[in-house]
């Protein structure tokens, strides 16, 4: 092999790569994602024990935690405050998350028929067995168009659109499901406000207790 095919060897490898890496970052993001798909991203991993005992842990922050979730539980969307808001939004950082493209119709709450898969494929992982007994948090965000105080109420009522659905059409248990609204105040991607990657229904399991079965 001449130096030249070494060459493009290591640019075909190189670009390869990067290509199965963008492709796994958009896995929640491409229009068309599966049921499996986020059951796998919603489940709990098991911890990995490597060669330092891990931290066992701490039973006053988890009751903290499921103290405030159940303050929340039953509350309309439109009724937590800020700091509640960024308070789900820090908890939520470390659990079991997903991305969805869930497109609404122009100024409305109302799902775009093209999305309708996607919710179902939503309301299907939910409903396993495997995440029964879990509480999921359904934020909804918006672009940077608009008004931060227009952008609010959208993202909110886009929530609440979502749970609405699974609780009618696939059963499931509405103070199991915490909607939130983060307006565009937590934009995915930063450089780019209006970008329509922006707009998405993000879902949280906030109960990672079936990681250590």
């Amino acid at each position: 092999m001449t130096r030249f095919d070494k060459f493009f060897a290591l640019k075909a490898i190189t670009l390869t790569a990067a290509l199965s890496m963008t492709a796994g970052l958009a896995l929640a993001g491409d229009g068309n994602v599966s049921a499996g798909q986020i059951l796998d991203a919603l489940k709990p991993k098991p911890a990995t024990r490597g060669l330092s005992v891990d931290r066992p842990a701490d039973p006053t922050a988890q009751a903290k935690e499921a103290t405030f979730l159940n303050t929340v539980r039953n509350r309309q969307t439109r009724s937590l405050s800020m700091g509640e808001r960024d308070q789900i939004a820090e908890l939520a950082a470390t659990k079991p998350k997903i991305d969805l493209e869930i497109q609404f119709d122009y100024n409305s709450a109302d799902i775009a028929k093209t999305s309708v898969p996607s919710v179902q494929a939503l309301g299907k992982a939910l409903s396993d067995p495997s995440l029964k007994g879990s509480t999921f948090v359904v934020a909804g965000h918006t672009d940077a168009v608009g008004t931060e105080e227009y952008n609010q109420g959208l993202s909110e009522r886009r929530a609440d659109t979502i749970k609405k659905y699974l609780v009618q059409t696939y059963g499931l248990t509405g103070t199991d499901l915490v909607t939130v609204g983060y307006g565009k105040t937590k934009l995915k991607d930063t450089a780019n406000g209006a970008d329509p990657i922006n707009r998405r229904v993000q879902v949280v399991n906030m109960d990672t207790k079936t990681a250590s079965k």
